[in-house]
């Protein structure tokens, strides 16, 4: 299988190798693969100190993967895994060319897109039955949910093969009939986040005391705010604003302040700045 790299990317070929597949993990530098594969490297490390896998598994998992610059390598892939920015004109053009690379029919080509309709990148290609979203949640590898996503004309043999991967991987499967944008879990975590942000920036209460009554009220691990920190504050605005082009209703406009912290480059643990200071 090929799968690209960056965060998301590295977490899906990390599991995948784990559970026995033939990795490639492709992206448009030397500098971008080494960087997914180190942060394998270390992922599986991790996992080996804290006795939740073998020391075998692990390095027989990173035998199991190779990197390339070179998309052709899809051509021999039995699934090719997207986890590129979340723009669909990036996305489009992309899985034109996979669709052009990948002669064989039974090729797989997945999304891990969060927000974006299947049927929308699927119209980029001359084989839409083959294309189906596979949503993956960070960090890959802790993570036991994988949303799967039927396009328009996604056909019964590739979801069967998507989840079969997914599950393979040790994921608990969901399935998505209709692609609206932002699927069932995007639209759920952006109503509830898009609602705390409008409550933090008109002073109902504060950040931490929103994120401490979703942790205490509500059962969840994390607060809507501290879980826009770690994906990323940009994820967040993207995801509400694929949503709101999608359905032009006014309660899933991003607000004004998320606007102003993705101008301003606070976009949580990866810039050291969001909805919190992160050292």
């Amino acid at each position: 299988m090929v799968v690209g790299a960056g965060l998301m990317g590295s977490g899906i070929a990390q599991v995948a190798a784990t559970a026995g597949w033939h990795v490639t993990l492709q992206d448009v530098s030397t500098e971008a693969t080494a960087r997914g594969l180190a942060s394998i490297e270390s992922s599986l490390a991790r996992f080996v100190a804290k006795d939740r896998i073998d020391s075998a598994v692990a390095e027989s998992a990173l035998n199991s993967i190779s990197t390339t610059t070179d998309l052709d390598a899809a051509g021999e892939a039995d699934i090719v895994v997207e986890a590129v920015f979340e723009k669909l004109e990036i996305k489009t053009e992309l899985f034109a060319t996979l669709d052009a690379l990948a002669t064989n029919p039974a090729t797989v080509l997945a999304s891990n897109t969060s927000a974006i309709p299947i049927t929308a990148i699927a119209a980029a290609t001359q084989n839409p039955q083959r294309v189906v979203g596979t949503h993956f949640f960070s960090p890959v590898p802790m993570m036991k949910l994988c949303e799967l996503v039927r396009g328009h004309r996604t056909s019964d043999a590739t979801l069967a093969t998507a989840r079969q991967f997914a599950e393979s991987t040790g994921k608990t499967c969901i399935v998505v009939n209709r692609d609206v944008a932002g699927f069932v879990t995007t639209r759920l975590i952006t109503a509830l986040t898009v609602e705390a942000i409008k409550l933090a920036e008109s002073g109902v209460a504060s950040v931490e005391d929103i994120d401490i009554a979703c942790r205490l009220g509500f059962g969840h691990a994390m607060g809507p705010l501290e879980t826009a920190d770690l994906t990323g504050v940009d994820i967040m605005f993207n995801a509400t604003s694929n949503v709101y082009a999608d359905t032009q209703d006014e309660k899933w406009a991003p607000p004004e302040l998320l606007r102003r912290m993705v101008r301003a480059g606070d976009i949580g643990r990866k810039s050291g700045r969001g909805f919190y200071e992160h050292g």
